[in-house]
């Protein structure tokens, strides 16, 4: 196995691992918005089952632009992670491995990306710059929104539904240079750590859906395809 071989395999069972913790992404079971005042953060820890840890969340009220504050409850225990299996995924593709460009924008440029759970409305998510390539002839050009300090890719291709996730896949943009976050500069799209997002794990998540020009023509059959539960087993009916 090469080396290359070796860091995915690694990559694969930390992914395997990661999403089974007791607050990975099979762990949520619920969600809970509560409005524009903060939640007793405290109290729903002290009356929480031992197995659930509570955590506060925030986001941006989609009518009102006003922040808006939750909780979330992460059961070690949760249905989902008795019945998971594992996820499947294509074999690795050096092929995949795809050498683009970053060209920052101006500050606050923002790209409006429809959520799953959000019945077609939009939220404007900040994108830093522009990621382009070439694939089979043709040029793209990717809008990636800074997750944490880290670009993150959301992409759609014609797999979706048939072989792959439904909604699309999430892939973080690697540097391959000395630059730092916003700079331009060479990065690096591995389409083999493409990955299930956090909503093919529990229906809890309200990811965000691939817009328009992050929408492939052709096939990326690379990465991760879906993950598989025994006794089929359905996040929507846990």
């Amino acid at each position: 196995m090469s080396a290359p071989e070796e860091d995915h395999a690694r990559w694969r069972n930390e992914r395997h691992a990661a999403v089974a913790r007791p607050t990975g992404n099979l762990a949520l079971v619920e969600t809970r918005w509560v409005g524009p005042e903060r939640p007793d953060l405290a109290a729903a820890q002290a009356a929480a089952p031992a197995s659930v840890t509570v955590t506060p969340i925030q986001r941006t009220d989609i009518s009102t632009g006003q922040p808006e504050y939750g909780l979330r409850f992460w059961d070690a225990e949760s249905p989902a992670i008795r019945a998971y299996d594992r996820i499947d995924a294509y074999e690795y593709d050096p092929a995949w491995v795809i050498e683009a460009q970053f060209a920052p924008v101006d500050a606050g440029r923002t790209v409006p990306f429809e959520h799953i759970r959000d019945n077609g409305g939009t939220r404007e998510l900040v994108v830093p710059g522009d990621i382009t390539f070439t694939l089979d002839g043709t040029e793209h050009r990717l809008a990636a929104f800074d997750d944490g300090g880290t670009l993150l890719l959301v992409f759609g291709d014609p797999t979706n539904g048939d072989e792959t996730y439904g909604s699309g896949r999430f892939l973080f943009v690697q540097r391959d240079d000395e630059a730092g976050f916003g700079d331009a500069g060479s990065v690096v799209l591995d389409f083999n750590r493409a990955f299930v997002p956090p909503c093919g794990f529990s229906a809890q998540y309200n990811c965000p859906l691939p817009p328009p020009q992050n929408r492939f023509a052709q096939p990326i059959r690379a990465g991760e395809k879906n993950v598989v539960f025994m006794d089929d087993f359905d996040i929507y009916s846990a």
